[in-house]
């Protein structure tokens, strides 16, 4: 059974946090020119979207917060599905996406317009059932195959970082577990809340403890559009009557404006749950 904490809603998060007439329109303009909010996200990480296997419920930092957003601005909420989060980046560039939430990088910075930091997050990897590899220090060794996202940071960073291994790029995070079931990989690099929910899904799978990064994630929106960077404040200003949290942002694998990003997200079922119960040693409830 999860904590209370961990069962706050994206409606009672953000309750507190209200446009005045005045910045919705502004925010509606700029953003939602036409009428709707174009929110672009991929299937397999609670950073974007992940589907309850359960009860079929989509969940989501990218998901919750745009159609949040989309409801404050009085505009119909478009989901715009992509397989990874370069693409979403790329059809933001070329005026297909309105909102979504990515890592802030240097690199990224030059095509889409980024708000400051929501939250930050570890990277870490993901090994397969009876996999010999039992800890970070042994994915150094020579010859270790890395799957990573294709097109994402991981996949510019690990070879600096592994320059002994061999990077494999997998096209989605589904891939990516048949590639670590199948043999083809040893190892799978990205965010840990995307490694626990891939967990989930491979039996005996293991996400090893520590971290080789990290992760900035902000709300991204398209060039041009500056004006309304400051938008993550929207949501900030919601948490302001809550609990804080108790546990330790270490332990969870992110660090930031927990309170504010990450409970406001509606991400209680996805990202804290899994981080939570699966660092401890626990099955996620």
């Amino acid at each position: 059974m999860c904590p209370s904490i961990l069962k706050l809603s994206l409606a009672a998060a953000i309750t507190a946090s209200i446009f005045t007439g005045a910045q919705a329109q502004d925010m509606r303009e700029i953003l939602a020119p036409k009428g709707k909010l174009r929110v672009g996200v991929y299937l397999g990480s609670p950073t974007s979207m992940v589907r309850d296997s359960k009860t079929g419920e989509t969940h989501g930092l990218s998901f919750d917060l745009g159609r949040e957003l989309a409801k404050r601005l009085d505009v119909t909420f478009e989901q715009v599905n992509y397989q990874r989060i370069s693409d979403v980046l790329e059809g933001m560039k070329s005026g297909g996406v309105d909102f979504t939430i990515s890592n802030s990088t240097p690199a990224r910075a030059a095509i889409v317009a980024f708000s400051q930091t929501l939250l930050t997050i570890e990277l870490g990897y993901l090994v397969p059932a009876a996999s010999p590899i039992a800890a970070i220090a042994d994915v150094e060794k020579p010859g270790i195959r890395v799957g990573v996202t294709q097109g994402s940071t991981s996949q510019g960073t690990i070879p600096k970082l592994l320059p002994n291994a061999t990077v494999i790029p997998a096209p989605n995070y589904k891939r990516a577990i048949e590639m670590l079931e199948r043999g083809e990989i040893d190892v799978y690099a990205t965010n840990k809340p995307t490694l626990f929910e891939m967990s989930d899904q491979m039996p005996g799978s293991k996400v090893l403890d520590g971290r080789w990064g990290e992760e900035h994630l902000a709300i991204a929106i398209a060039k041009g559009r500056e004006r309304c960077a400051g938008i993550h404040q929207s949501f900030r200003r919601g948490r302001a009557n809550e609990r804080p949290a108790r546990a330790s942002r270490r332990a969870r694998g992110f660090e930031g404006d927990v309170e504010g990003a990450v409970s406001a997200a509606g991400v209680g079922q996805t990202l804290r749950r899994r981080v939570t119960a699966q660092e401890r040693g626990r099955p996620a409830a």
